[in-house]
């Protein structure tokens, strides 16, 4: 069975405007509901509720995402993200010690990968809520087709021995009602 593990990705630069911290794209990835542990829900606004109900925590920037995408990855990049969640965990956190960290960190990221039974590429996103018994999450993924993603456009020019092939020449504004 190959080894996955989401990977934060921004489609979109709209990640910048609802997290006080943006992770950046192509961090591996958790959860990151642990940081809301204790928070009264309720009380939180703004960019921090965003990133309650609807982020990813890339491990390296401790910012959020809204999307993480399945990713192939090596048992060393596991090993990798284990440790520097780890480290994220006695510096940001205040983990009593490392290897209390790195048992936290190895629970983190074994969920991360549980998520990851999809074919690479498939996009997931959170979205939680908090309920009398605790904090519910619920994933949603959306299968990622290159096709889809690719910027659209409305034009094409194809060049023949060197020439644009069109001889023709447009005027858009006036097809649209609209005056230079």
């Amino acid at each position: 069975m190959a080894l996955k593990l989401p990977r934060t990705i921004r489609l979109d630069p709209s990640d910048t405007f609802v997290y006080s911290r943006a992770a950046e794209p192509g961090e591996w990835a958790v959860t990151g509901t642990f940081l809301f542990f204790g928070a009264d829900v309720a009380r939180l606004s703004g960019k921090q509720r965003q990133a309650f109900r609807a982020g990813f925590l890339g491990i390296d920037s401790f910012g959020w995402s809204t999307l993480v995408v399945v990713t192939d990855a090596t048992v060393h990049d596991r090993a990798a993200a284990v440790d520097r969640l780890a480290e994220q965990l006695v510096v940001r956190c205040g983990a009593p010690d490392t290897e209390t960290a790195r048992a936290a960190a190895e629970e983190e990221i074994a969920f991360a990968q549980s998520l990851c039974d999809h074919p690479p590429n498939t996009l997931i996103a959170v979205n939680r809520t908090s309920e009398q018994a605790g904090t519910r999450e619920c994933f949603r993924t959306l299968h990622r087709k290159a096709s889809r993603l690719e910027p659209a456009t409305a034009f094409r020019f194809v060049e023949i021995d060197g020439e644009e092939e069109s001889t023709e020449r447009f005027d858009l504004l006036p097809l649209a009602g609209r005056q230079k």
